[in-house]
């Protein structure tokens, strides 16, 4: 099985595209959900957190308090890299069983969908890699709308990634998605018949319905 990337920055549109490759019948596992699963309640990636970072970071239920932690984060870059440190090795882990899974069942092609593919040194890994990119402005009114944040809040959040120029420059297939969501699912629809013509596997079949 042949696995490719798929990365972006912050209100960039990745996921859509993400939603877009399954729709069109494309197994992508997805880091973002795996960074949760690592970090459940009863998890060695949760006690290593709070080890790290104190009990602050936990709601009453017990589970992972996400505003509190990236409160904390996002401030300091320091405490961005140790958190990385724990959950990306686990996250890691968890998309290898899920891609072993995936190609034991017969598939021959699936998308691995992660915000921090470059920045954890993995990119080489997973080609093509198929970057989805915005201008800053644009990425932070979609932050302001998103997160219900200020522009000085959604900018240090774009700010706080590796500038999307970097992802761009690694590119083998650039999505850019300054415009519609139809322009940018006409545009995922292209990307994925480019790597599968390159790759010399069947194209998907079109998506029925739209998405939205």
């Amino acid at each position: 099985m042949h696995v490719f990337g798929l990365t972006g920055g912050i209100a960039s549109g990745k996921s859509t595209v993400g939603r877009r490759f399954a729709e069109r019948g494309v197994p992508v596992v997805d880091a973002d959900a795996l960074a949760r699963e690592v970090v459940e309640p009863g998890t060695e990636g949760l006690a290593a957190i709070v080890e790290a970072f104190g009990p602050g970071v936990l709601a009453a239920d017990g589970s992972l308090d996400r505003a509190a932690l990236g409160a904390l984060v996002f401030a300091d870059p320091e405490k961005r890299k140790q958190l990385e440190r724990i959950t990306h090795p686990r996250i890691a882990m968890a998309g290898q069983g899920r891609m072993m899974a995936l190609g034991a069942a017969g598939h021959r092609l699936a998308c691995y969908e992660a915000a921090l593919l470059v920045e954890a040194g993995t990119a080489a890994m997973f080609r093509p890699l198929v970057v989805v990119a915005a201008s800053e402005p644009v990425q932070i009114a979609r932050t302001m709308a998103r997160d219900r944040c200020d522009e000085a809040a959604a900018a240090a959040r774009v700010r706080a990634q590796k500038p999307l120029a970097e992802k761009v420059a690694l590119a083998d297939h650039v999505i850019w998605n300054d415009g519609s969501l139809e322009a940018l699912v006409a545009a995922a629809d292209r990307t994925l018949d480019a790597i599968c013509d390159a790759l010399a596997i069947a194209r998907f079949a079109p998506a029925e319905g739209k998405l939205s």
